[in-house]
């Protein structure tokens, strides 16, 4: 096992305390459950995964970056985050926080899932671009999925702000469609930063 970099360890702290404070007078308590519960039940198992699977503190950043963003949203289940009485002037009819989340998805998972191919799966950087795009696309696909099943077994007034779809039918497809934007909009940035070459040797 390799030694956590002290960095990483600040991260997982990071994580840690915002696990409470996301719970901490959620709006829709059972919604801010099912989207902390998974962070919780995982943070114990970060440590030693980092240990044995070490990452560069780039690529940890962008992972604490997503679940810290993640987080912050489900203390008001995403589609209630109030930031038009925060920021009037972006103000709009429906509530567009849910659609950051998932382009910061896309964009923030590039970095570690290239890494994660040069790394530890023999990829070369162009293929594990290609890898880390697919992945996105992938989970965005399998989430919305997940997301329309879970509804299924919550309450009416729970699943509409669980689901967060705000009356748009093709919410799933515009979510998917922002991972997918922001993974392939990164994609200059880690070809030109090429730090996976000291990855790879």
């Amino acid at each position: 096992m390799t030694p956590l970099p002290k960095a990483q360890g600040w991260m997982l702290i990071a994580v840690a305390l915002g696990i409470p404070l996301s719970a901490w007078g959620a709006l829709y308590p059972t919604n801010t459950w099912l989207q902390v519960g998974p962070v919780a039940l995982g943070l114990p198992f970060a440590w030693g995964l980092l240990a044995r699977a070490p990452i560069s503190n780039a690529s940890a950043a962008c992972i604490t970056a997503f679940v810290l963003l993640h987080l912050f949203a489900a203390r008001w289940s995403y589609s209630f985050v109030p930031y038009d009485a925060w920021l009037p002037a972006m103000a709009t009819e429906r509530n567009h926080f849910d659609r950051l989340v998932h382009f910061a998805f896309g964009a923030l998972a590039m970095v570690p899932m290239v890494e994660a191919g040069v790394r530890y799966w023999g990829l070369t950087p162009r293929m594990a671009v290609v890898f880390a795009i697919l992945f996105v696309l992938a989970v965005g696909g399998l989430y919305e999925i997940f997301e329309w099943s879970l509804t299924l077994a919550l309450a009416p007034e729970d699943a509409g702000a669980y689901n967060g779809e705000q009356g748009d039918m093709f919410d799933a497809q515009k979510d998917m469609a922002l991972a997918g934007l922001g993974a392939v909009l990164m994609v200059p940035l880690v070809r030109c930063a090429g730090w996976w070459r000291g990855i790879a040797e």
